[in-house]
């Protein structure tokens, strides 16, 4: 199964229903990582050294440092959404038969109403 590190702006709930469905999920709070405002690349960093796909929601700088090394465990980037539990089952839905995420860019967009 695959192994998350989410940044410390990914909501947790998220989480809960992720580590329910069996994911590992470690945050940047049970890292010792939360409130200090980590640069992103330290985020991937961090990742990468933890062999863990980064979960987030920073879009626009994880796409770019996908893009200029694409050498980690994968990064799964996500919409904001208030439909906590919806997300993870799209997030669930869309790796559910992934082996690994290594080198992947994973986009997890809330549905269009």
């Amino acid at each position: 199964m695959i192994r998350f590190y989410t940044d410390e702006n990914f909501p947790f709930p998220v989480v809960e229903f992720l580590r329910a469905f069996g994911y590992d999920v470690l945050t940047a709070k049970d890292a010792g990582n939360a409130n200090q405002k980590i640069p992103d690349e330290n985020v991937l960093r961090y990742a990468i050294a933890v062999e863990r796909a980064v979960l987030t929601r920073n879009r626009r700088d994880l796409i770019k440092l996908h893009r200029d090394n694409p050498e980690h465990a994968g990064i799964v980037i996500c919409t904001e959404w208030s439909d906590f539990e919806g997300q993870a089952r799209r997030i669930h839905e869309a790796i559910s038969n992934e082996e690994n995420l290594k080198g992947k860019l994973i986009r997890i967009n809330r549905p269009s109403m």
